[in-house]
């Protein structure tokens, strides 16, 4: 049956199927060309890539071919209305007979294009149905098995860091080590990439079952109306983006938002530690420096000596004493709410994110193996040809 979309008057001034977009096409070649969708030859034919390389092809033709079509349509009209005026005037016999001429050439063009737009149009139908459908239906099983393999695995990571909440904070004054704040650094660095691969990966999916199941509106739009019922790969791609559009992403995606923020708590927290150190360092060395000037007046007016510069120095050196041992304390205080902090935003941040997607993991995976389910057995009720 030929493509509606051969078919409909306009539509090449309105070109929005799917394989018009070479953004769209981008979204089909990362899940069919990737060897991690689990969608390679179906039956030994085709790659998913190639299918869909092809029906754009296919589609391009259609598009190119029905905007010579109305072109022709738009002419005949005008050399049509030309010839029936001249009839009607009794014109010369050879200009009529020429502007008939010119009428059935324009006819036998527009015949080799309606001839031309049914051949891609069969095409674009023979691709869809026995190409490109099983591959959704393989796309749907392998996501449906990837989505599993991460609820399984985020099940194992969340009982691991529930464990957390049995550890305690051990009083200590020992500061934290280069090594665990480049941790941390890198623990921020991976919560980050990890957020912002899960909101691609998600947003790639929603766009790729969003783009398709458009493009197959437009495509079948006449063959349901005509036969009241959706086509398999059309209800197909209707139940996964119901799938799509009501996964619980944003939950997930602000779990690791949330944690990603704890981290970069503790980063912060541990900044501010480091900045107490450099001030308790300071404060010592500037103390050195005072301490050996008093010393060298002491030895010059001797210790006890009431003069005021001896005086002036022993007092401010006794003043920085007291700032060090202020700053000291403020350090030791921020050793502590550094030590603090770290079990605390962990305790709370990863449970929360592993909870979090580990519920998205089992609602896709639930969700994917209903359309896989349901489309294998679309699949085997439609084998008969759509």
């Amino acid at each position: 049956m030929p493509c509606v979309i051969g078919k409909v008057h306009g539509y090449g001034k309105n070109l929005s199927p799917l394989f018009s977009s070479t953004s769209k096409l981008n979204v089909f070649v990362k899940f069919g060309c990737d060897d991690t969708s689990g969608v390679g030859a179906v039956g030994g034919g085709s790659s998913h890539c190639s299918t869909v390389e092809r029906l754009y092809a296919w589609e391009k033709k259609l598009y190119q071919e029905v905007k010579i079509v109305d072109s022709l349509k738009i002419e005949h009209a005008k050399k049509a209305e030309q010839l029936r005026k001249m009839e009607l005037k009794g014109a010369d016999y050879m200009k009529t007979e020429k502007a008939k001429k010119e009428v059935e050439k324009l006819e036998s063009k527009m015949m080799v294009s309606s001839q031309a737009i049914e051949s891609a149009s069969d095409e674009i139908v023979k691709l869809r149905e026995e190409e490109l459908y099983p591959q959704l239906v393989d796309l749907v099983k392998g996501l449906m098995g990837m989505w599993r393999s991460l609820y399984e695995s985020h099940q194992v990571q969340m009982h691991i860091v529930q464990q957390l909440k049995y550890l305690h904070v051990i009083p200590s004054a020992v500061p934290a080590t280069e090594p665990l704040r480049q941790a941390v650094v890198q623990l921020e660095v991976e919560v980050q990439q990890w957020h912002l691969s899960f909101c691609s990966l998600i947003q790639s999916q929603r766009d790729y079952v969003q783009s398709l199941t458009g493009w197959l509106r437009l495509s079948l739009f006449q063959y349901i109306s005509q036969t009241k019922q959706d086509p398999a790969i059309y209800t197909l791609c209707e139940e996964w983006q119901r799938v799509v559009d009501n996964a619980p992403d944003k939950v997930a995606s602000e779990g690791i938002k949330a944690l990603l923020t704890a981290v970069h708590a503790i980063l912060v927290q541990q900044a501010e530690e480091q900045k107490q150190k450099k001030r308790v360092e300071s404060s010592f060395k500037e103390l050195e420096k005072k301490t050996v000037e008093l010393q060298a007046l002491e030895r010059k007016f001797g210790p006890s000596s009431r003069k005021d510069p001896v005086g002036d120095k022993r007092a401010k050196v006794e003043m920085l004493r007291v700032k060090i041992d202020e700053e000291r304390g403020k350090y030791e205080k921020s050793i502590g709410v550094t030590r603090s902090m770290t079990l605390s935003n962990l305790q709370i941040g990863l449970p929360h994110v592993f909870q979090a997607v580990t519920g998205f993991a089992n609602v896709w995976t639930q969700g994917f193996a209903n359309v896989w389910t349901q489309g294998f057995g679309w699949g085997q009720k439609g084998q008969g040809g759509v």
